[in-house]
Protein backbone atom coordinates (compact mmCIF):
# COMPACT_ATOMS: atom_id res chain seq x y z
CA UNK A 1 0.00 0.00 0.00
CA UNK A 2 2.85 2.46 0.76
CA UNK A 3 3.67 1.96 -3.14
CA UNK A 4 0.52 2.75 -3.95
CA UNK A 5 -0.17 5.95 -2.08
CA UNK A 6 3.21 7.39 -3.24
CA UNK A 7 2.20 6.66 -7.07
CA UNK A 8 -1.41 8.50 -6.24
CA UNK A 9 0.87 11.16 -4.32
CA UNK A 10 2.64 11.89 -7.26
CA UNK A 11 -0.14 11.79 -9.72
CA UNK A 12 -2.29 14.32 -7.66
CA UNK A 13 0.60 16.46 -7.37
CA UNK A 14 1.34 16.07 -11.18
CA UNK A 15 -2.60 17.03 -11.76
CA UNK A 16 -2.71 19.87 -9.54
CA UNK A 17 0.34 21.68 -10.72
CA UNK A 18 -0.88 23.17 -13.69
CA UNK A 19 0.21 26.58 -14.22
CA UNK A 20 -1.48 29.60 -12.87
CA UNK A 21 -4.01 27.52 -10.26
CA UNK A 22 -1.27 25.53 -9.02
CA UNK A 23 0.44 29.05 -7.95
CA UNK A 24 -3.05 29.90 -6.35
CA UNK A 25 -3.58 27.14 -4.54
CA UNK A 26 0.00 26.92 -3.18
CA UNK A 27 -0.59 30.36 -2.41
CA UNK A 28 -3.53 29.77 -0.69
CA UNK A 29 -1.98 27.09 1.50
CA UNK A 30 1.05 29.10 2.30
CA UNK A 31 -1.12 31.85 3.77
CA UNK A 32 -3.42 28.78 5.76
CA UNK A 33 -6.53 29.83 3.53
CA UNK A 34 -6.72 26.34 2.37
CA UNK A 35 -5.66 23.28 4.54
CA UNK A 36 -5.22 19.59 4.23
CA UNK A 37 -7.72 17.21 5.28
CA UNK A 38 -7.55 13.73 6.80
CA UNK A 39 -9.89 12.55 4.30
CA UNK A 40 -7.15 13.66 1.97
CA UNK A 41 -9.11 16.28 0.54
CA UNK A 42 -8.48 19.99 0.70
CA UNK A 43 -10.82 22.16 2.64
CA UNK A 44 -11.51 26.07 2.71
CA UNK A 45 -10.07 27.68 6.05
CA UNK A 46 -12.69 30.62 7.36
CA UNK A 47 -14.99 30.13 4.62
CA UNK A 48 -13.17 32.00 1.86
CA UNK A 49 -15.81 31.23 -0.86
CA UNK A 50 -13.19 32.77 -3.36
CA UNK A 51 -10.95 29.54 -3.49
CA UNK A 52 -13.92 27.09 -3.48
CA UNK A 53 -13.51 26.57 -7.05
CA UNK A 54 -9.94 26.05 -6.86
CA UNK A 55 -10.77 23.19 -3.90
CA UNK A 56 -13.31 21.81 -5.70
CA UNK A 57 -10.68 21.57 -8.79
CA UNK A 58 -8.01 19.89 -6.76
CA UNK A 59 -10.22 17.46 -5.06
CA UNK A 60 -11.45 16.43 -8.15
CA UNK A 61 -8.42 15.92 -9.48
CA UNK A 62 -7.30 13.78 -6.12
CA UNK A 63 -10.97 11.30 -6.13
CA UNK A 64 -10.00 10.90 -9.92
CA UNK A 65 -6.05 9.72 -9.07
CA UNK A 66 -8.14 7.89 -5.94
CA UNK A 67 -10.56 5.95 -7.56
CA UNK A 68 -7.93 5.07 -10.24
CA UNK A 69 -5.97 3.53 -8.35
CA UNK A 70 -7.86 2.05 -6.00
CA UNK A 71 -9.16 -0.20 -8.41
CA UNK A 72 -5.76 -1.32 -9.88
CA UNK A 73 -4.47 -2.03 -6.03
CA UNK A 74 -8.02 -3.92 -4.84
CA UNK A 75 -8.62 -1.31 -1.87
CA UNK A 76 -11.48 1.41 -1.53
CA UNK A 77 -11.03 4.90 -2.38
CA UNK A 78 -11.16 6.12 1.20
CA UNK A 79 -8.40 4.24 2.18
CA UNK A 80 -6.05 5.73 -0.49
CA UNK A 81 -7.78 9.13 0.72
CA UNK A 82 -6.91 8.61 4.34
CA UNK A 83 -3.44 7.28 3.52
CA UNK A 84 -3.05 9.97 1.33
CA UNK A 85 -4.36 12.65 3.79
CA UNK A 86 -1.99 11.45 6.71
CA UNK A 87 1.07 11.73 4.01
CA UNK A 88 -0.25 15.55 3.01
CA UNK A 89 -0.32 16.64 6.79
CA UNK A 90 3.15 15.12 8.01
CA UNK A 91 4.86 16.96 5.28
CA UNK A 92 3.27 20.80 5.72
CA UNK A 93 5.46 23.17 6.31
CA UNK A 94 4.73 24.98 10.02
CA UNK A 95 2.17 27.54 9.56
CA UNK A 96 -0.21 25.29 7.51
CA UNK A 97 -3.78 24.42 8.20
CA UNK A 98 -5.30 20.80 8.67
CA UNK A 99 -7.82 19.21 9.89
CA UNK A 100 -8.54 16.11 11.34
CA UNK A 101 -12.07 14.08 10.57
CA UNK A 102 -14.85 17.56 11.11
CA UNK A 103 -13.11 18.98 13.89
CA UNK A 104 -11.48 22.55 14.08
CA UNK A 105 -8.46 23.68 12.01
CA UNK A 106 -5.12 23.19 13.38
CA UNK A 107 -1.96 24.93 12.55
CA UNK A 108 1.08 22.87 12.00
CA UNK A 109 3.83 23.55 14.63
CA UNK A 110 1.14 25.06 17.26
CA UNK A 111 1.30 21.94 19.52
CA UNK A 112 1.78 18.13 18.19
CA UNK A 113 0.41 17.19 15.56
CA UNK A 114 -2.62 15.29 15.55
CA UNK A 115 -3.37 12.44 12.65
CA UNK A 116 -6.38 10.11 12.11
CA UNK A 117 -6.04 6.98 13.97
CA UNK A 118 -6.52 5.16 10.91
CA UNK A 119 -3.28 6.17 9.07
CA UNK A 120 -0.94 3.90 7.90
Amino acid sequence: MKTAVKVVLVAVALAAASGAAAQAWKAAVAAGQIGEQSDGYLGVVGGNGGLAATVADVNIQRKKAYSERAVAEGTTVEALGIAGGCNQIRRLPAGAKYRVGGGAWQTVGQGPLQLDPRCP
